[in-house]
């Protein structure tokens, strides 16, 4: 059998680029790229002559291209997946066909380098400890708001990739679930020449990026949930927001202020409350 090759390709510089990339690229019978012009771009910046029967690899057609790529390697070629930048697999194809290659036995191997998740991590200045990465939030605004209220109580600094054009709304609506104040870092163009690194709470950011025009590969990273130092008993969630609603707060507006001031998720105060009067 050939052996699956997952090379990781630079994010910003060409230099950034291992010898053993470079060797990978010319050795390899077959390359799948997700983008064929960037490939050889890339090849070229690295002085590299592909030998390599190059076909596209990307997300409308990772389905359909697996199974052919799975062949490939079952014939005993050796395929090298790479995508424009980072680690293929990482909100980039590549899955399916690891899927495929380790269901029927071939051998998977990583050509390990750069990673805009790990690179945003350790500039942000936010803890390294302990971290998760959530890729792309939901484009649709109601389904990004309820997958961020879900997330209010995460403990760990979180990892999210976003497009510039909706880098604004999605800030605001990060400062709505997880807290005006919730300290983040904007990651702009890593390793690029016009790279850019902005700190401050979410609220702070939004309003930066609603000024200007942003462009270029955006990486977010958000601290985690401070510890509960509030309530946490259901009596005392239930008992807190019948006195929102007792003054005049609606009450889905009054589960979510208590949710964020206790660093709670919505969904375990408003099951408190219906809970509560189910009984």
């Amino acid at each position: 059998m050939g052996t699956l090759l997952l090379a990781a390709a630079p994010i910003g510089r060409p230099e950034d680029a291992s010898v053993r990339l470079r060797d990978a690229l010319a050795d390899a019978p077959v390359i799948a790229a997700e983008d064929t012009r960037r490939l050889r771009r890339l090849a070229a910046d690295l002085g590299v002559e592909l030998a390599a029967r190059v076909v596209s690899y990307y997300d409308q057609n990772e389905k359909a291209r697996a199974a052919e790529l799975l062949e490939e390697l079952l014939a005993g070629r050796d395929v090298l997946v790479i995508t424009d930048a980072g680690m293929p697999g990482v909100s980039d194809p590549g899955y399916r066909l690891v899927r495929a290659a380790v269901e029927r036995d071939v051998p998977v191997t990583v050509l390990p380098g750069p990673s805009a998740v790990t690179t945003a991590l350790v500039v942000s200045g936010l803890p390294t400890d302990r971290f998760c990465f959530e890729g792309f939030p939901p484009r649709k605004k109601g389904e990004q708001a309820r997958r961020l209220e879900a997330l209010a109580a995460e403990p760990r600094t979180m990892v999210f990739f976003e497009s510039p054009r909706r880098l604004a709304a999605t800030l605001v609506t990060m400062a709505e679930a997880f807290g005006a104040d919730r300290p983040a870092a904007v990651c702009r163009e890593l390793t690029k020449t016009y790279e850019e690194v902005r700190r401050g709470g979410l609220a702070e950011l939004a309003g930066w990026a609603a000024e200007r025009e942003v462009r270029g590969e955006i990486t977010l990273v958000v601290g985690g949930a401070p510890k509960p130092a509030g309530l946490t008993e259901p009596a005392d969630l239930v008992a807190a927001v019948a006195a929102r609603e007792a003054a005049g707060t609606p009450r889905n507006q009054a589960i979510r202020e208590v949710a964020k001031e206790n660093g709670l998720p919505r969904g375990s105060v408003y099951n408190a409350v219906v809970a509560a009067r189910k009984e």
